[in-house]
C-alpha cells in the first residue's frame, strides 16, 4: 500500500474512479488513526503514551491498485471539500 500526500491522494483516486468506470469499483475505507504503528500491549506491561491527535488514516483500493493517506485534525475539512468536488465531479460524468 503506497502512503500519499492528501493532494497527491486525491488525483490518483480521480484516475483510480477513471479506471473502475471501464470495469470494476472503488473500495474505500474511512478510520480514525491515532498514529500508532505498533499494538497496544498486554496487561502488566507499561501503556503506550496517549496521542495528541486523532487523525483520520483513508484507503482506497481498486483490484490491487492500493493507495492510502493520513489526514490530519487540522486539514479535514479542506480535504472533505476537496473530495465532496471530486466525487461531485464523477457523478456528473456519469449523468
Amino acid at each position: 500500500m503506497v502512503l500519499l500526500e492528501n493532494d497527491l491522494f486525491l488525483s490518483e483516486l480521480t484516475k483510480l474512479f477513471q479506471k473502475a468506470r471501464m470495469k470494476g469499483s472503488v473500495l474505500m475505507t474511512f478510520k480514525r488513526y491515532d498514529g500508532r504503528d505498533k499494538p497496544i500491549p498486554r496487561e502488566g506491561r507499561p501503556p503506550l503514551p496517549e496521542p495528541q491527535e486523532h487523525m483520520c488514516l483513508i484507503r482506497a483500493k481498486l483490484k490491487t491498485i492500493k493507495i492510502a493517506t493520513v489526514v490530519h485534525q487540522k486539514d479535514i475539512n479542506k480535504f472533505q471539500v476537496a473530495y465532496s468536488n471530486l466525487l461531485k465531479g464523477r457523478v456528473m460524468l456519469c449523468l
